[in-house]
């Protein structure tokens, strides 16, 4: 069985950081996607999905630091729906959201990162317009990796 996400798209506003009570870092935040077509007439559309993200551990760190809103990203992750009972109502409440598990920074809105690299994300030559980071084995980003 397979629970996959990958989705390309931009900040709806900047994360979240906070602290569970163990100490971990967790980070959450928006993230729209467009979906673009012509419809049987010719006329084009275009629909945006919104999405809720949460990043967990020193990626959620990471995220806090460097992703703001309007900036472009390209994740990996997993859905995950939580449940819980309205205080005030005692209605059962449902969110879904993508469990990231790496992400990278492509650029924004504009396409270009601030220090002025373009954002075209990553290539069959291996060259990556900002630093990826994924939970197994990553470490502090290095100098070069960091886009302003």
């Amino acid at each position: 069985m397979v629970n996959k996400v990958i989705l390309v798209g931009n900040l709806g506003r900047d994360p979240e950081v906070r602290s569970t009570p163990s100490g971990q870092q967790v980070a959450s935040f928006t993230m729209a996607t467009e979906r673009r077509w012509k419809d049987k007439n010719g006329q084009r559309q275009k629909e945006t999905e919104w999405h809720n993200i949460v990043v967990w551990g020193k990626q959620a760190e990471i995220a806090g630091q460097y992703l703001t809103k309007g900036k472009q990203i390209f994740l990996e992750g997993r859905l995950q729906t939580r449940s819980w009972d309205d205080r005030q109502t005692g209605e059962k409440k449902y969110r879904t959201e993508v469990v990231c598990d790496n992400f990278q920074m492509l650029g924004t809105r504009g396409g270009d990162f601030e220090g002025g690299q373009q954002g075209s994300g990553a290539s069959s030559s291996g060259s990556q317009s900002g630093p990826s980071y994924d939970e197994g084995g990553f470490g502090e980003p290095e100098d070069d990796d960091i886009p302003f």
